[in-house]
This record gives C-alpha cells, structure tokens and sequence, in this order.
C-alpha cells in the first residue's frame, strides 16, 4: 500500500497556490510545451517521482506533469528548500507530497525512500538523489524505472561514476549539460539569486567590499558576475589554471584561496566540491566574513570544523548563524551552509527556471516513448530538444532568429 502524502500544514494551500500560480504566469516556454506536446498522452497513467527544490516553480512543473495523466509524487532534494505551503498546495491539487521544511535526517532520507516506493517509471533528478538510493537500497524496483533526467552539476559528477561502474542499469539524460541549462541556469539564475539572497540575508552592502568566489565553473561565473555587477571587489580561486587565467582575462583578481581567506569580506562557495574552505581558511579570515554556499551540499566549506573552533554560536539574524572564535574573531554562515538561493530565498528567478523545467518536461515526455532508444548511463539530452526550448523562448520574445541562405551553408560544408 503507498503511503498517503507527509506534508507539515495543509490550510497553507491557499498560500501555496498565489505562488504557484504567480509562477505560471511567467513559464511562457513550459505552457507551450504543455499545449503543444504534454498534452498527446504520452505521459498518461505514467508513475514519476519527481526530487527537486520544492518550491513555486518545482510545483507549476509537477502541476503540468500531473495535468498531461502521470501520477506525479514529489519530494524535496534540499531540507531548507521546501515551502511548506508550496507542499500543502500541491496535495489539494491532488499531487502526492513527501516533504516537510526543515525535516530531520532521518525523516528527509524516510521521504525520498517513500518516493521511490510508488514504483515510478519515470524520475527527475537532482544531485541523484533519487537514481543513487534506487541502485543502493531497492534493487527490486530498478526493472521497473525506464529512464530519469538529472539537473545538477553534482548529480552528473555522481551519474558518471555509476555509469563507469557499470551499475546504473537505465539511461539517465543529463540535463545540466543541455545548453539552455548550464548557460543560463547555473550561470545567471544562481548568480542572480544568490547575490540577493546575500543581500536581503545580511542588510549589508557589498559595493566595495571583497566577495571571494571559490571556483570558475558557470556557477561560480555567474557568482563573479553578479558580485561584480553591485559594484564588489571579486577574487576568484580556482585550480584549473585555464578556468583561473579566464578569471583574470575577465577583469577579477585571482589568488590561491589562503591568500584570499586574509583579505575577504564574503566567501561564496560554488564548486560542486567538498571543503573547499577549511579550518586552515577560517584560522586567516578576519572577523565579521560572511561564508555562503550556493552549490549542491553543504559541505563545500567545513561548517563542522567551524562548529568545533567556536566558543559561541548563536543567531543573530534570520539564516545568519555567528561562530565566535577563541581570539574573539566571529564568522557568519549563511542558511546553515545549504544553499543560499533556496535555502535562505526563493530559488532562480522564474524565467530561467521555465527554461530548465522545459528541457526536463520534455526530457520525461522523451523518455516516456523512446527510453529504448538510449543506451543505459548517462546520455546527453537530444540536441533537438535543446534547441527546441530556445525557439520556444524567442518565439515568446517576438524574435526569429537568423536563417542562413543556401550559400552559406554549402560554404560552411565545403573545405574548398
């Protein structure tokens, strides 16, 4: 018997609701979708178990998945993520939920561990969650899975170990490698975000002050961008000597991270790695450094070690946790060292949002007639549907892009 939704409130429907719809209004590129293509029957009578930040925009994808005939289960792949009253919305909608804001390990493992339990055909990713407790705890419900998509940096990383290791037994369409993902997703959407969330978090002002970006991956691209866009002194660290000297070629100064950890007024981690400011960075920084992380986990700086060398802890704003040191020094740590943009804000802006959750609705709807097509492991999301979402969204524009004459084009195929 499948368990009926876990949810914290469910008269915060209402609530719920005003943002998800708030949220439809602005998806131009996933309601043509869902006009145009959701809407064939594909889907209808699919199970899919859908892991992503559960918020407004999360729901509107869940909403349009459930409205083309899946049976449409959702959990949150972020504890601080979920909007409790998002869940609550979804469950009245008549949305399966597992998913409560703030939940206990224990309970947040116990939700995607009753996701999977719904015998899903179909999933949608984030950080693998889902795909990684699939292969590790219930072997009996792999046959049953035809195919997933996966939305992160961190869960490529993951699905490409899995797919070396010969143990991942269906195909899993990268969608953070899709063009209209990472260039715009990772770059602009976390950048943007997270900048205000620094700022709406802290009440501080970042002109002029020194904003350390560990990484120059797209997410930490974006981080430099928008930093630099109000008006902060960036520094970049990074260990790849081509992506560092990049960094510099776009104007940011670059340093090793222990030369960094003495001059930094803020520290944004965005690697999709672990530790990557540690006890020895702490030891360096000067009191009053604010230490936030927009990347997947949060262990990209070592929030335990900072807990050990504190003497105090207390909270001296809302998500701003202060760790007073034994020479008197105080850290900040924003939304406990989960993510910024989600954990302690609304997550991406809905536009960029629309074009992600566009290549995952119809990464499903691709799957859902043509899984046999792919060989099992990570595959790349169809070219055509990456170049689909982006006419969609020039279309929505009112812009036609370029059409190249006849000429062109045989210049172009000749080496003549």
């Amino acid at each position: 018997m499948i368990q009926d939704s876990i949810i914290a409130d469910p008269s915060l429907a209402a609530e719920g609701n005003r943002k998800i719809d708030w949220a439809a209004q602005h998806c131009p590129v996933l309601n043509t979708i869902a006009k145009e293509q959701l809407a064939d029957g594909s889907l209808r009578g699919r199970k899919v178990s859908v892991t992503v930040h559960l918020e407004a925009k999360t729901a509107y994808l869940a909403v349009l998945l459930h409205e083309a005939g899946a049976e449409v289960t959702v959990t949150g792949s972020n504890p601080l993520s979920t909007q409790d009253s998002v869940s609550a919305a979804l469950v009245e909608r008549g949305i399966r939920v597992f998913a409560t804001h703030d939940p206990s390990d224990e309970d947040f493992e116990r939700y995607i561990h009753l996701s999977l339990e719904t015998e899903p055909d179909l999933l949608l990713d984030d950080g693998a969650e889902l795909v990684g407790r699939l292969i590790t705890d219930h072997p009996d419900l792999i046959d049953k899975v035809e195919g997933a998509t996966e939305t992160t940096t961190t869960g490529i990383l993951k699905v490409k170990a899995m797919t070396g290791e010969g143990v991942l037994p269906f195909p899993v369409l990268g969608i953070n490698d899709a063009r209209m993902k990472h260039l715009f997703d990772n770059r602009y959407g976390t950048g943007h975000s997270s900048i205000v969330s620094l700022l709406a978090n802290t009440n501080l002002f970042l002109s002029g002050q020194v904003v350390v970006v560990m990484g120059f991956g797209w997410v930490s691209r974006g981080l430099a961008k928008y930093a630099a866009g109000f008006g902060a002194r960036v520094v970049v660290c990074e260990p790849d000597p081509v992506k560092l000297l990049e960094a510099h070629a776009e104007g940011y100064e670059v340093m090793n991270s222990m030369q960094a950890a003495e001059v930094g007024d803020f520290f944004l981690t965005g690697t999709g790695n672990l530790r990557v400011l540690r006890r020895e960075h702490f030891d360096r920084m000067k009191s009053g450094a604010i230490l936030a992380n927009a990347g997947h986990y949060d262990h990209e700086f070592d929030v335990a070690a900072l807990r050990q060398m504190a003497v105090a802890e207390r909270e001296v704003r809302e998500n701003v946790t202060e760790y007073e040191l034994e020479d008197g020094r105080r850290l900040h740590v924003i939304a406990r060292g989960r993510l910024l943009n989600s954990g302690a804000g609304d997550g991406h802006p809905v536009e960029i949002m629309d074009l992600t959750f566009a290549l995952h609705a119809l990464g499903i709807h691709h799957l859902a007639g043509h899984a046999g097509d792919f060989e099992r492991g990570i595959q790349p999301l169809p070219s055509e549907i990456d170049e689909q979402v982006a006419r969609i969204k020039l279309q929505t524009m009112g812009v036609e892009p370029e059409t190249l004459t006849e000429e062109q084009i045989r210049y172009q195929q000749s080496w003549r």
